[in-house]
């Protein structure tokens, strides 16, 4: 054997482990755009939770609408009695509490009879002559109330709208000069 041969073959050279990270890497700042995103996430489902709490309540209120209604006949119908009537007081003390319920949700009507006439929360369903009350362009008389809830709209407001006076057309020559027989040719 030769030398060569009979020398150990040389151990093949490794290579250097990588080095290893920095303790403080960057795991600060991956902390601190997960905690970012984590804050965004809470605020989303919360804003989320509560636009579908108020779609509910607003559905509830929607089909509460044709009771108060209804109510408001009922007030409108026992008016002629005492106010010592007990019926009469009882609808006073449910008025209230009506009150109460449509102030704490947030629901308002839309349309007052001589108010501008809004097309965004009122439909016109006519029109009538205009009076002092109601100058033209305004709500002449509100036949289904409308109600607004945290500024959307839960129902509009039918109305009619009082229109200007309609101008008297010219008369025709013929009809003006049988009046006036002087000025016929």
């Amino acid at each position: 054997m030769t030398e060569a041969e009979a020398a150990p073959a040389a151990a093949p050279v490794a290579a250097a482990p990588p080095a290893p990270p920095e303790p403080s890497e960057d795991w600060e700042t991956r902390y601190k755009y997960l905690f970012a995103d984590f804050e965004n996430f809470r605020r989303r489902t919360d804003r989320d939770r509560e636009a579908v709490t108020r779609q509910a309540r607003g559905a509830l209120l929607r089909e509460l609408l044709p009771i108060l209604e209804a109510f408001h006949s009922a007030e409108e119908a026992i008016a002629h009695l005492p106010r010592d009537h007990p019926v009469r007081q009882g609808m006073t003390l449910l008025s209230r509490e009506w009150g109460k319920l449509m102030k704490h949700e947030g629901v308002a009507p839309v349309a007052e009879v001589g108010h501008p006439f809004r097309t965004e929360e009122c439909e016109a369903v006519g029109e009538v002559p205009s009076t002092d009350q109601s100058p033209p362009g305004t709500v002449a008389e509100i036949v289904q109330q409308g109600y607004r809830y945290f500024g959307g709209l839960l129902r509009p407001a039918k109305v009619l709208i009082a229109r200007p006076a309609a101008p008297n057309p010219p008369e025709p020559e013929s009809a003006a000069a049988a009046r006036d027989p002087e000025t016929a040719p």
